[in-house]
């Protein structure tokens, strides 16, 4: 019971994770400038994400930009597209799986079928938050080279938007989902490797007691 409760918690981070992954793909803020001029009109953010740059007017205009060539793309940002990607594939592949070998549900046969899939699942997760943790620390820390670095103007410098946050967050809520997953189907595996099932064996004298039994009463 205690095993089922804990996979249904790391289910539940599990999803929190993948819905975190998928936001912090798509949204544009991924570093974000504001840029305050002399005058309280011409105050505009500037937020820039892996598909779209987008800019916040004080005056309440929105506009974004997409960014159709990949090429011309700095690499840190190209990289940050692919694994992110990957990240929401295996985090959903990951839900699906699981779904199958948690113990609270009825699906996926037997124990040991459940128990792999459960497995695979968890392997699923590790996976996908160490592909979300990566972009998001290169992304961060080209952040800070630029805003430290001395030759470039304040106007032109950015700060960590709330998308890398949410990216990091996310990544840690996939991993310690897919640890649990995985402990605790290893745990299960380890005890019956260790213990294994008791198989009762006949002396030969009961065999024979026994046979002699069965022919006595047909006779």
């Amino acid at each position: 019971m205690a095993s089922a409760s804990l996979q249904f918690f790391a289910f539940i981070l599990a999803l929190f994770g993948v819905f975190g992954d998928i936001a912090a793909t798509l949204l544009p803020h991924w570093k974000v400038n504001a840029d305050v001029g002399s005058n309280i009109i011409t105050a505009i953010t500037q937020m820039q994400g892996l598909w779209m740059d987008c800019t916040w007017y004080s005056t309440g205009m929105f506009s974004c930009t997409l960014k159709y060539s990949i090429l011309s793309l700095p690499i840190y940002i190209q990289a940050a597209r692919t694994t992110m990607v990957l990240s929401c594939i295996l985090s959903a592949f990951g839900i699906c799986i699981t779904t199958v070998g948690m113990k609270c549900t009825r699906l996926g046969g037997d124990t040991d079928s459940k128990n792999n899939a459960c497995f695979a699942g968890g392997i699923c997760f590790i996976l996908a938050g160490i592909f979300g943790l990566v972009p998001t620390c290169w992304y961060t820390r080209e952040i800070i080279s630029n805003f430290l670095d001395q030759t470039i103007p304040e106007s032109s410098k950015y700060e960590p938007g709330g998308a890398v946050y949410t990216g990091f967050i996310s990544a840690g809520f996939l991993l310690i989902a897919g640890v649990i997953f995985c402990s605790s189907c290893f745990k299960r595996q380890q005890g019956a490797w260790i213990y294994p099932p008791k198989q009762h064996h006949f002396s030969s004298t009961e065999q024979e007691s026994n046979a002699g039994y069965s022919l006595k009463d047909y006779v």
